[in-house]
């Protein structure tokens, strides 16, 4: 084994690669185009452009938006679901919900499994999971002679009350295995052991219908890196900031559907912790969307349900990051109302902005960036020329003409538009949840965040922008960071004062049991193993929770309740100390602790910048066109302090300081920006 971690993130436009030497301590980073056709053709890329040997990679961990994918694009392998009788619809029927209330034609998109690939069988059993029916064996063989007649191997088995007693659901499998030996099987009771039937179901059919790609496309890389020398196992990034080995990937392909988005909001905390803050928000804007999510109190918030598509719940627990249409190749557009917009629509990878000179034809905000002389003509160290003249006549046609402005005001106008869609995503991660900006640093990375963050931090009030060493390639930083992860929970409902502790404590000690054997299956040993308990809780006669720290011994409980309305508070702005409170849920992270690279401070001495490269016009929104000092990064040292404007250009990003901010250059080579407070 050698000295080098390697970090791969697949992004839609770029697939960025971190190299990091364990002994010099320097990080080294790369970029490639993305080929969505087949992910791992850019990351066998990225490995040859930074001329990785992987004989001496140490670690190699990736962050994947295959699961995102396919879950976007339905292209999925011929599946079935087999359920209870009576319950086939339970797919079509969902929560009874719409993404938009006021719009009657708009419907939820379909099923991941069509209502004529869900399959009926007789069974039941009752909330307490005593066996009403036992399953029809001969039934449930015939059914699975069908399904093999239909060439189906990809089957989502989900039984009423199964969360319960999965002992049906066990033998279905088993008769289905018997029937097609090479079939993958998802039962409910083990992907997902909840009382709600609708989340419950969705989130077993989203992982049965993945089991195929992405398994099939881990196993592929995981031989590639293998036939090139890597001796170690392949870490993939899960939804819950976490990491699993293959292996784990084929029971469970449904955790990787946020893989890419959750390693940026782990970088940010980290960086955010190097640099003295507990509140961050992070501002992670590549060339197709921005990731932003919430660092408070020094822990990234997590929810226990999200979805790549409105109507489609998984429930697993995910970092929480809220994603909208604004990127670098977000396009400007004039809608029927004769309203100037700015995305969800991309120009993505291909054609790409239209100063890029590969087809595009349609205004982007790199388009803008250019116009306005923020971004320059040169991008990732010369490997791309843009083309001014492109960008000025798509802004003219698009824009500046049909509303009868000029080049300026247009192309400062889509970036205005831009900036207001990120300020408002903010805000719904921030204020939505009880937090203020204003007590809060934003750390803007990505391809195009550093272009933005000073804009959106001013809109908000956040007093400094912190800017990472490598924007573009910070979210691959975080799958460097990660620690293999697991999520276990048992349903167990009860009022909080009727609670048997030793039940609680039992229950716990049974999923303890389960996630040390499953670390340990991971090459985990005991003293790298850390157990958290959480517990779910809610006021009697809610249906939502609320999930809390569980301590354990005597006063465990009391002091989870006591958490519980603290908490409750600072959500929903009120508490009910004297309505009972119920228990619903309990929990249990398995953390097994991965060594973490080391990073080297640099000595920082106070001084000014070096020469700029070049000086060149460049249009603020509120002074105009300025004469303005380019500086290349690597030559700025740490300690080196400035005022704006000036524009910072580097090989993954660039980074513009308007006027009445300035700049300093911290020990870990972030640059820090700060408003310049006014008299």
């Amino acid at each position: 084994m050698g000295k080098v971690r390697v970090a791969v993130d697949v992004g839609g436009t770029f697939t960025d690669v971190c190299i990091f030497d364990e002994e010099s301590k320097e990080m080294r980073v790369t970029k490639v185009p993305s080929t969505p056709y087949d992910p791992m053709i850019a990351v066998m890329n990225g490995v040859e452009r930074g001329q990785i040997n992987l004989s001496e990679v140490s670690l190699f961990s990736h962050g994947t938006t295959v699961a995102t994918n396919a879950l976007i694009t339905r292209n999925f392998p011929p599946a079935a679901l087999v359920t209870t009788r009576g319950f086939r619809d339970i797919l079509e029927i969902r929560d009874g919900t719409k993404d938009d209330l006021w719009d009657a034609y708009k419907d939820v998109s379909p099923a991941y499994i069509r209502r004529r690939d869900r399959f009926e069988v007789t069974e039941r059993t009752d909330y307490l999971g005593h066996s009403i029916t036992r399953l029809d064996e001969e039934e449930a063989r015939k059914l699975a002679e069908l399904l093999k007649r239909r060439g189906v191997k990809t089957i989502a088995v989900c039984f009423l009350n199964s969360y319960a007693n999965p002992a049906n659901e066990i033998r279905m499998r088993e008769i289905i295995e018997e029937v097609i030996p090479d079939a993958t099987v998802s039962t409910s009771a083990e992907v997902l052991p909840e009382i709600f039937e609708y989340p419950r179901f969705n989130t077993t059919v989203s992982n049965a219908v993945l089991a195929p790609l992405v398994s099939g496309y881990v196993n592929r890389l995981a031989d590639e890196l293998r036939d090139g020398g890597y001796q170690g196992d392949l870490l993939l990034l899960h939804s819950g900031g976490g990491s699993m080995t293959p292996r784990l990937v084929e029971k469970f392909p449904v955790r990787l559907a946020a893989s890419g988005i959750a390693a940026g909001a782990i970088s940010a905390k980290h960086i955010a912790q190097q640099c003295g803050y507990e509140n961050a928000v992070s501002l992670d804007m590549g060339g197709t969307s921005t990731d932003i999510s919430l660092v408070a109190g020094g822990e990234l918030r997590i929810t226990q349900e999200w979805q790549v598509e409105y109507g489609h719940p998984i429930i697993f627990p995910s970092i929480e990051v809220l994603t909208i249409g604004a990127g670098g190749g977000s396009l400007a557009h004039i809608d029927i109302a004769g309203s100037l917009r700015n995305g969800p629509q991309s120009a993505g990878a291909e054609p790409g902005p239209a100063c890029y000179d590969t087809g595009g034809e349609q205004p982007t905000n790199t388009d803008a960036n250019v116009l306005l002389g923020r971004l320059g003509t040169s991008l990732a160290g010369g490997a791309m020329t843009l083309n001014r003249s492109l960008a000025e006549e798509a802004i003219n046609r698009v824009i500046a003409k049909p509303l009868g402005m000029g080049l300026e005001e247009a192309a400062q106008a889509i970036i205005s538009v831009a900036n207001a869609n990120m300020a408002d995503a903010v805000r719904l991660v921030s204020i939505r949840r009880g937090y203020d900006p204003r007590d809060f640093a934003l750390l803007a990375f990505g391809g195009a965040g550093a272009l933005h963050g000073v804009d959106v931090a001013r809109e908000l009030g956040i007093p400094s922008v912190i800017v990472p060493p490598n924007p573009g390639v910070t979210s691959a930083m975080g799958c460097l960071l990660v620690d293999i992860q697991h999520d276990f929970a048992q349903m167990f409902t009860s009022l909080v004062d009727g609670t048997d502790e030793d039940a609680v404590e039992e229950a716990f000690v049974g999923l303890e049991t389960e996630a040390s054997a499953r670390l340990r299956h991971e090459g985990v040993s005991d003293e790298n193993a850390i157990l958290q308990r959480k517990i779910s809780m809610r006021y009697r006669g809610q249906w939502r929770s609320l999930q809390v720290p569980m301590g354990s011994g005597p006063g465990a409980m009391e002091q989870a309740l006591h958490t519980f309305h603290e908490e409750y508070e600072r959500e929903f702005s009120f508490r009910q100390d004297e309505t009972p409170v119920e228990v619903y849920q309990l929990h249990l992270s398995a953390v097994g602790k991965i060594p973490k690279p080391s990073f080297r401070p640099a000595e920082s001495l106070l001084q000014e910048p070096t020469e700029p490269i070049e000086r060149r016009p460049v249009y603020f929104r509120d002074e105009g066109w300025l004469d303005t000092p380019v500086y290349e990064r690597d030559e700025l040292a740490a300690g080196t302090r400035f005022t704006g404007p000036a524009i910072i250009s580097q090989f993954d990003s660039t980074t513009v300081v308007p006027p009445s901010t300035r700049a300093e250059i911290d020990e870990w080579l972030n640059i820090r920006i700060h408003f310049e407070e006014k008299n």
